[in-house]
């Protein structure tokens, strides 16, 4: 159980961080007040960290445990050798194009009426850019591959913590943070992540 939870909180916090979904709630939060901004996006990741754990499971019960672990393995060693490539590609202007996406997002948002009307309008306009930031990310795949092998509530609890950490960052110092902090630092860290329990998952399937 613990080691289903340690992992999805490892990989979600250090994944997470300079993607769609750290820099769309430091956006939101530069224009809104921050409680509702980390409200909506926190439920959001929620929801998605939910349907994830639940796909892992259906796929646990509907095919072989050894399919099932050779899937895993396969999903995280294409997630870390692409992240070790990316940090290994990274330059500075790289390094910009997600928050740059995450500000398209919001800017067209906005443009539409999105965040206006009160706490509820944020909260909304929080949950509904970040869901779409998550939609399909390579944190979801995890999760759905860790939800496959692990016990799911094990999974979901980790996941949804890490969102919760990564989300509080980013809403209260998300821009020191972004500034100080390489994000090739954090692909080079993930990317090994993901080769890692790439490496854990086989030797399960092996033993």
């Amino acid at each position: 159980m613990w080691a289903g939870f340690v992992a999805s909180l490892l990989l979600v916090t250090v994944a997470e961080f300079g993607d769609k979904t750290f820099f769309t709630p430091l956006i939101l939060a530069m224009r809104h007040p921050r409680r509702w901004v980390f409200l909506g996006a926190w439920a959001a990741l929620a929801v998605m960290t939910v349907l994830a754990v639940a796909v892992g499971q259906l796929l646990f019960s509907l095919f072989p445990a050894t399919w099932v672990q050779i899937l895993s393995t396969g999903v995280f060693l294409a997630f870390g050798l692409k992240m070790l490539s990316q940090a290994h590609q990274m330059t500075p202007q790289h390094e910009m194009e997600e928050e740059e996406e995450a500000l398209k997002l919001v800017e067209q948002a906005e443009e539409k009426g999105a965040g206006r009307g009160g706490a509820w309008a944020v909260v909304s306009e929080a949950f509904t850019l970040t869901a779409v930031a998550e939609l399909g990310d390579k944190t979801q795949v995890a999760t759905i591959s860790l939800a496959a092998a692990h016990p799911g509530f094990s999974v979901l609890a980790g996941a949804t913590l890490g969102h919760g950490l990564m989300v509080g960052v980013a809403v209260l110092g998300g821009r020191f943070l972004a500034n100080h902090i390489s994000e090739r630092a954090i692909h080079w860290i993930g990317g090994s992540l993901f080769l890692g329990f790439a490496l854990l998952t086989g030797w399960e399937l092996l033993s």
